[in-house]
């Protein structure tokens, strides 16, 4: 019997109670990022509502300015027209910034330096050359 063999069990507890502590500090540390990005994703759409009633008072107010010259259903239809072209420029505006953004993946090619997280590479960098073979002696 070995000396050691009543050591083994404190050995395994050990490893289990690392492994607990390590799974609800990753638990507790997703359940801190998801509580941030909920309140930021809330704030957003907050932000959004607000946006597309500010956006219907303008037009309203467009509309009631060309409405004092012009009949109602003409002021309309321009108001109207105003916001399908506002609305093409910025599809089209948002279509050429993403174009113009180099692409994450490239095949066939060099991969990129960096992710685009900026955290470092996304793999170990390789080598120029293949490491030497081992040499093994008879001995």
């Amino acid at each position: 019997m070995n000396r050691f063999d009543h050591l083994e069990h404190l050995d395994r507890n050990l490893v289990d109670e690392l492994a607990q502590v390590a799974r609800e500090t990753v638990r507790d540390e997703l359940r801190e990022q998801s509580r941030k990005r909920r309140r930021t994703a809330t704030l957003y759409a907050a932000s959004g509502a607000l946006a597309l009633y500010a956006g219907g008072a303008l037009a309203l107010a467009v509309g009631l300015a060309l409405a004092i010259g012009l009949p109602g259903w003409a002021a309309a239809l321009i108001t109207g027209a105003l916001l399908a072209v506002t609305a093409h420029l910025l599809r089209r505006a948002a279509h050429s910034g993403h174009r113009r953004q180099a692409p994450h993946h490239v095949i066939g090619g060099t991969a990129p330096a960096a992710p685009p997280s900026g955290l470092g590479l996304p793999y170990p960098p390789m080598p120029d050359t293949p490491p030497d073979a081992p040499h093994h002696n008879g001995s």
